[in-house]
């Protein structure tokens, strides 16, 4: 794989940018099963903004932040011990964020329970990752990757929904082109990209298949 080819994978499917891609996904092809079909288009496309800031935008300013106060040497974190304060700060970002979705945004809180419960799984998968990372350095990307890809599987599954079968195969092909680019890089061994994986599709298929 070419070096840009990986170095591009890496940045648009950055781990904070999966939430976003996840529910944009499943906004356009399974609204009714996140409870969202009843709103407008301007409605969802709201909803979607505000998932992004919360998920993306708002840890992305915090890391840049440290990065700039050097508490950090490298927004790419490829560093163990970079790793550790923006993991925890994201982590408490998205607990915050799965709260107000799953108990203070009425009436989306009551009309879509599905996205706390989607949103829950990412952030208890980042609390494992960041808690991993005081110790190992676990793919976060291939983590991302796998909760995003075990969702849909489990959502095809258990409601048969033939919509989402072509999402998924899509799903699958990128995860292996990412977990490539991610070796390619040398970002990670293949024992952490795969670790990576499992904890993501792990996690997801255990919260689908639970709460959902």
């Amino acid at each position: 794989m070419n070096t840009r080819v990986a170095l591009f994978l890496s940045v648009v499917l950055h781990p904070l940018l999966m939430p976003t891609y996840l529910f944009g996904l499943l906004f356009l092809f399974v609204p009714e099963l996140l409870g969202i079909n009843t709103l407008s288009l301007s409605a969802q496309g709201s909803l979607l903004l505000l998932l992004f800031m919360n998920t993306f935008l708002a840890p992305a300013l915090v890391i840049f932040y440290f990065y700039k106060l050097g508490y950090i040497r490298s927004l790419h974190l490829d560093n163990l011990a970079d790793r550790r304060l923006p993991y925890i700060t994201t982590v408490i970002i998205y607990t915050f964020a799965t709260y107000l979705f799953g108990w203070q945004f009425e009436p989306i809180s009551d009309l879509a329970p599905g996205i706390s419960i989607v949103l829950g799984s990412i952030t208890f998968s980042m609390a494992v990752v960041a808690l991993i990372s005081l110790r190992w350095k676990i793919s976060a990307h291939a983590t991302g990757m796998g909760g995003c890809l075990g969702a849909i599987a489990c959502l095809f599954l258990r409601y048969g929904d033939t919509t989402l079968f072509y999402p998924l195969i899509l799903g699958i092909l990128i995860t292996g082109w990412l977990m490539s680019a991610r070796l390619h890089l040398n970002a990670h061994t293949p024992a952490q990209v795969g670790a990576g994986l499992a904890l993501g599709v792990v996690v997801s298929t255990v919260a689908i298949f639970t709460f959902f």
